[in-house]
């Protein structure tokens, strides 16, 4: 059993150091990732290596091309901010307002005390150490409200959309942390109140607000140079 939790903390530690060097770009956008080189690196076997990049390819962080190997996913060009935004406004207000009818009191709780552990790391600097924790209970927050929605096909979908690991890969957007918890504190009060129409206007503005930070915030597209993102 000893040898099982080593092995699993050893795949872990991997795991987030390859996410990290995606997210920092320091494997570039687009940058093949070499399985023997990432293990001389972390100075690990190629296995570790191998279960980290069919995690991260299931985030949407690389993909795996056919007698090629991995390669880092592209950033977010325009047209692709704008599609992850349009599919994200057909179906994250839907399951905010899903929610306000279906949450049960542990979903509730649930959402509460995430947003309350993001007041504890507002954090949104410049490193995917600093913001990483911001950006998993940002993530949290929108996957929970979806699966309190009761619809597990919705729920799959906003989950599968990875949109936190994009927009945070993508460009910066400073001061935003504290508006995302306003923002978050909107939908939970009308979900908590039981107010289908308000929740889904709630998270309607949250994410049209987000979508301007971004699109504000981002430089022309640069195919693939050093940027970041800080919330969503």
């Amino acid at each position: 059993m000893g040898n099982g939790i080593r092995q699993d903390v050893l795949a872990e530690r991997v795991y987030e150091d390859i996410k990290a060097m995606v997210m920092d770009h320091g494997i570039a956008p687009g940058a093949r990732v070499g399985i023997d080189a990432l293990a001389r690196r972390l100075d690990v076997s190629a296995t570790p290596v191998r279960e980290a990049l069919a995690r991260l390819e299931s985030d949407g962080l690389v993909v795996k091309r056919p007698n090629a190997g991995y390669r880092a996913t592209d950033l977010l060009d325009p047209d692709g901010l704008r599609d992850l935004f349009e599919m994200r406004l057909l179906l994250e207000p839907k399951a905010a307002s899903l929610a306000a009818e279906n949450a049960d009191g542990p979903a509730l709780q649930r959402l509460r005390d995430i947003v309350e552990r993001m007041r504890g790391h507002p954090e949104t600097g410049e490193s995917y150490a600093v913001y990483h924790r911001f950006a998993l209970l940002d993530q949290e927050f929108h996957d929970v409200l979806a699966l309190a929605a009761g619809r597990p096909l919705l729920a799959d979908a906003v989950n599968r959309l990875h949109s936190h690991l994009h927009l945070f890969r993508l460009t910066s957007a400073p001061g935003a942390a504290g508006t995302t918890i306003e923002e978050h504190e909107r939908i939970l009060d009308a979900v908590a109140r039981r107010n289908p129409e308000q929740a889904a206007e709630a998270m309607t503005t949250h994410l049209r607000s987000s979508r301007v930070r971004h699109r504000t915030a981002a430089p022309p597209h640069d195919n693939g140079k050093r940027t970041r993102a800080r919330t969503s």
